[in-house]
């Protein structure tokens, strides 16, 4: 039979570093795509620091790979939760402005590296290179490890409409000037799909390419939840 498919963002964002999934440990998944980063998006820079937390394993890899020092350039609330979840913009960027702080002395006067793991909607992006900008960074070289998020994700983060994904519809370049970084690069499609080569199933990688490993759904969970119950097609006889 062939092997079940993984959302490959399991990897990359949701899951604990210390997590085995599939036989493949997470954070060496994620030093593992901060290495390539290095390789495909070098950068004269002075410190490499992650955005906490699940883009902290992938800065360390670009350091390893780059020669370039890691340091630690936040300080992160535990309190505060997913930011790209929560219900409108305005909660986003409140929890945003609550959730990091950085450290001046890591990077006050320095060219840094920033790895992330993502950018969906860009708020959180825009929000933490300004930070670092306001504690002194001379320059931000903004680094992801993951391609640009381009369709939405019904298996996994859950995000149906392609309008709240910044990169559809913008070129890197332009996404770049958006955030606010001094160079914006993303990990390729061809990296993405090594991050776990010795797993024992398939991938699904169709927030990136759009091609599901199954057809999506017709209706998304907003949908089957705005609908009165009388019209629901899940409404169970009596």
């Amino acid at each position: 039979t062939a092997p079940h498919t993984l959302c490959v963002f399991e990897y990359i964002y949701f899951a604990r570093p210390d997590s085995i999934i599939e036989g493949t440990c997470v954070h060496e998944a994620r030093l593992q795509a901060g290495r390539f980063l290095a390789q495909e998006h070098p950068v004269e820079a002075d410190v490499v620091i992650g955005a906490p937390d699940s883009g902290l394993d992938a800065a360390l890899g670009y350091a390893q790979e780059s020669g370039i020092p890691y340091g630690v350039g936040f300080i992160k609330n535990k309190y505060v939760g997913r930011t790209f979840i929560q219900g409108s913009q305005a909660q986003r960027e409140s929890s945003v402005r609550i959730k990091l702080n950085a450290i001046s002395s890591t990077v006050k006067g320095k060219r840094v590296v920033l790895v992330d793991d993502s950018i969906v909607r860009g708020t959180t992006s825009a929000r933490t290179i300004r930070l670092l900008r306001e504690a002194g960074a001379s320059e931000v070289h903004y680094r992801i490890s993951a391609p640009p998020f381009v369709h939405p994700c019904y298996f996994g983060t859950d995000i149906p409409d392609e309008k709240d994904l910044i990169a559809t519809g913008h070129t890197v370049e332009e996404i770049n000037q958006m955030v606010g970084s001094d160079t914006l690069g993303y990990l390729s499609i061809e990296h993405v799909q090594q991050l776990a080569i010795h797993s024992k199933c398939g991938f699904c990688t169709g927030c990136f390419t759009g091609q599901y490993p199954v057809a999506p759904p017709t209706e998304t969970m907003d949908i089957v939840y705005d609908k009165p119950l009388s019209q629901s097609n899940s409404k169970k006889k009596l």
